[in-house]
């Protein structure tokens, strides 16, 4: 993975905090609920933002593990996967700016494998200490969500397991920001990212770099 594909990644992730406040931003402001009055509630939210990037990473190892093998048996396979990766990217664009709402369809698919974990993390709450707020997040990390499987393609298409892990990891760190605002109490962020107009330079600014992957594959199918 080049350096530019990782600051890629986590500048995606960072712009999609956006996103990020309206599908985990619920769940970061509870864990000051979960969490015992008498503690600081820093080593949670780091735990379970641990726990949560952690299933990203995983993600996108399994992603790019996946991809590889497809390569080696199928010799369109890579470009089929860049194609993908940008037009899944194009949707999430269109998705925060409001422009097109299709890849719902995709969060709602993802329901049927949340519905099985998220039992899980209702026996984890309240947290007995922050170790105990790892596993929760492991599991809010499956949370069925566009921005994720958008990246993930991007991770599929990367040629390796390695660079699937790298991608998802860049990816998580750069959502870090908001949800650590949301759970802090820094609403000054989440009015921020919440303005009208800081949508749509967010969406812009995520198109943009969608069509630059879409050149990318265009180039590898004109090398077939």
């Amino acid at each position: 993975m080049s350096e530019f594909t990782g600051l890629s990644a986590f500048f995606i992730g960072l712009a999609g905090g956006l996103h990020c406040l309206g599908m985990c931003g619920g769940i970061a402001s509870a864990l000051r609920l979960a969490t015992p009055s008498h503690d600081s509630h820093w080593p949670y939210t780091v735990s379970y933002n641990l726990g949560r990037v952690s299933s990203y990473t995983l993600a996108g190892a399994i992603a790019g593990g996946l991809g590889q093998m497809s390569s080696s048996f199928i010799p369109v396979a890579g470009p089929v996967l860049a194609t993908i990766s940008g037009i899944m990217l194009l949707a999430m664009a269109a998705y925060l700016g409001r422009w097109w709402m299709g890849l719902t369809r995709l969060e709602r698919a993802g329901q049927h494998l949340w519905k099985k974990l998220q039992p899980l993390s209702r026996k984890l709450v309240p947290f007995s200490s922050p170790w105990a707020a790892l596993p929760y997040g492991i599991i809010w990390g499956w949370l069925p969500c566009g921005l994720v499987y958008s990246v993930l393609t991007w991770s599929l298409a990367s040629g390796s397991a390695f660079s699937g892990a790298q991608i998802m990891l860049c990816f998580g760190l750069g959502t870090l920001p908001a949800l650590i605002a949301t759970s802090i109490g820094a609403h000054w962020v989440v009015n921020a990212l919440q303005k009208p107009v800081v949508r749509q330079i967010i969406a812009g600014l995520l198109a943009v770099f969608a069509l630059i992957l879409l050149f990318n594959a265009l180039r590898m199918w004109l090398t077939i």
